[in-house]
């Protein structure tokens, strides 16, 4: 252990790297902007359709998803063509080797379906998996990189299970964009540039096959390079024609036990046997009301439907429709919700299969009125203490770093089915371990690396097969007669809640389109400071807030948010500006 923590501190302080941007990587730089964001970014309009549309964080997965649909493929369909073609164009954010959060709507059957596709830890793993010899929890660069934080990946189970229910194209039809693509090669983008020039995951520079792959002969990829990835390809077809049993119990699966268990950093726990038996989960969807709509998200062990839904009741006794977007008042009420919807958050949540967690007592109307009592409407509450909904037990608060390196995409089809999904490998990069053309997840470092404070157990603990807490926030709005309205999530680790609750409430409350609700500059608050988007007119709110009591960061925030409203006349798509994705419809 002192010899990797040692070797990955020496890349850090060898590599050639400004020392800007080390003193950048650990913190701000985990959250990037494009390039051109440095003087603000460029706002960009809403799309319309009549009968589908796409919205993904690339616009290759975005063309991808659009011919399924012309094809007559399901919103499924479409989703899995997106997803596959974003594991090889936006590889440091989700793929193959992550996980994923799905919400289907069926429109005929009324039927909302959430699928859990979230990694899971080795059976072999305990609570200490994540302390060091002196049973104190490990720094993250020791943590991250390597096979200790890898989990056992679940987007292709998700995928095929929900393939099975509600695809209509052939399984091995959905490969085909992101074969073509790894075989023939696509264009760099000049944020994975960006991604790759900051170094923040020292990973891609020490462990050989992601250093060959984005470093070919020493030299790293530029923007508009041609990049291929025949490894990748391989892997497609092998699944493509033989489902996803290659990957869970064949050799797919036999490279990742060996990559993992192999690891020149930090060795993993993974199994052949994890492997073959993981299992994607159906699940209850939490839904509550905000106004006259109904929100709805994914069930733990993800955070984020929770949290989302929280953070909006307690907000509809102060009527934000009162007020204008972004506004003094309207920005300190969504803090303080925050602040009390995070810190029941950090206390209670984590995997339902293995913790009592006490939804219907967080969702509560009358917790919830007794929560947003104690928001004052002139000054910052500072950091908030947990509540105690009904059927709660005593728990400590965690401490698990959750990272933004994720993405999220948003289908409706031509029935009007719909998607809303959110994948990810969790650090930028993941674990930077590479098999087979795509990066494995370090999600097991979503759990909370010290697995008990102050004496209590903490919910999100390291547990054998246990999945961590999540914050991802795939989300859906209905209408009073129970038809969809919205339909959105984000990229932006434990920020994605307060990005999608913002976004809601720009359509909702302000009567934005959805691109002029992405394209509102961010506040955020997790029980701790009062964060403005950098290059923002937000920031003149600053010493205002300071006023009220807020201890403000300015720093730069981005999401990802990928939006579908669907209205009278049609669909409304909106992309984040913030990053390349893309709105295409018919």
């Amino acid at each position: 252990m002192i010899y990797h923590s040692l070797l990955l501190r020496i890349f850090m302080l060898t590599t050639l790297v400004t020392p800007l941007l080390l003193s950048q990587t650990v913190q701000a730089q985990r959250e990037i902007r494009e390039p051109e964001a440095a003087t603000g970014f460029n706002e960009k309009k809403a799309v319309s359709a009549k009968k589908y549309m796409v919205v993904a964080a690339n616009p290759y997965a975005s063309k991808a998803g659009l011919a399924m649909l012309d094809k007559g493929g399901s919103a499924v369909d479409a989703a899995i063509a997106m997803q596959l073609v974003l594991s090889l164009v936006e590889p440091q954010s989700s793929g193959l080797g992550g996980g994923t959060f799905m919400l289907h709507w069926h429109k005929e059957k009324q039927q909302l379906t959430t699928y859990d596709g979230r990694e899971t830890a080795p059976k072999a793993a305990t609570s200490e998996l994540f302390l060091d010899e002196n049973g104190k929890p490990l720094s993250w660069i020791d943590a991250v990189v390597g096979g200790k934080s890898v989990g056992v990946p679940g987007l292709l189970a998700a995928l095929e299970k929900a393939h099975q229910q509600f695809g209509v194209l052939p399984w091995a039809e959905l490969f085909q964009p992101a074969i073509a693509l790894a075989e023939n090669g696509f264009i760099v983008s000049p944020r994975l540039e960006l991604l790759l020039a900051m170094n923040f995951n020292p990973g891609i520079h020490i462990l050989p096959e992601i250093k060959d792959y984005f470093a070919p002969n020493g030299i790293g990829i530029k923007a508009g390079d041609t990049l291929k990835n025949p490894k990748l390809a391989k892997a497609l077809r092998s699944i493509a024609t033989d489902g996803i049993a290659v990957f869970y119990n064949g050799w797919i699966a036999k490279k990742i036990v060996e990559k993992v268990q192999n690891s020149a950093v930090s060795p993993g726990l993974l199994s052949l046997e994890d492997m073959k038996n993981y299992q994607a989960v159906e699940r209850k969807a939490v839904c509550g009301p905000y106004h006259q709509y109904k929100v709805c998200g994914m069930a733990p062990p993800s955070s984020g439907g929770i949290t989302v839904i929280q953070l909006l009741a307690q907000l509809q006794q102060f009527e934000l429709s009162q007020y204008q977007p972004n506004s003094l008042q309207a920005v300190h009420l969504l803090t303080q919700s925050a602040r009390l919807a995070f810190a029941d958050r950090s206390k209670y949540i984590a995997d339902s299969d293995f913790v009592s967690v006490p939804v219907e007592g967080l969702l509560a109307d009358d917790y919830i009125a007794k929560r947003a009592g104690l928001i004052n409407e002139k000054n910052d509450m500072g950091q908030a203490s947990a509540g105690n909904p009904k059927n709660s037990v005593v728990l400590a608060n965690d401490n698990a770093i959750e990272r933004p390196s994720t993405s999220h995409l948003v289908v409706v089809d031509k029935q009007g089915n719909a998607v809303s999904m959110t994948s990810s490998i969790e650090n930028g990069f993941g674990s930077a371990l590479m098999v087979q053309g795509f990066i494995l997840n370090n999600q097991l470092t979503d759990f909370s690396l010290a697995p008990k404070r102050d004496g209590n157990w903490v919910a999100n603990r390291v547990e054998p097969l246990k999945r961590p807490r999540s914050s991802m926030a795939p989300m859906m709005v209905f209408n009073e007669d129970n038809s969809l309205r919205l339909l959105l999530g984000a990229p932006g680790g434990s920020r994605i809640i307060n990005y999608v609750a913002q976004t809601i409430v720009g359509v909702v409350d302000w009567q934005l389109n959805v691109q002029q609700a992405v394209n509102l500059p961010h506040v955020t608050n997790r029980n701790q400071v009062t964060t403005l988007e950098l290059d923002t007119n937000i920031t003149a709110l600053k010493p205002a807030l300071e006023a009220r009591g807020h201890q403000v960061q300015v720093r730069a925030l981005n999401s990802g948010l990928h939006v579908i409203e669907i209205t009278k006349g049609g669909l409304v798509g909106g992309a984040d500006p913030r990053r390349e994705g893309l709105a295409l419809g018919r």
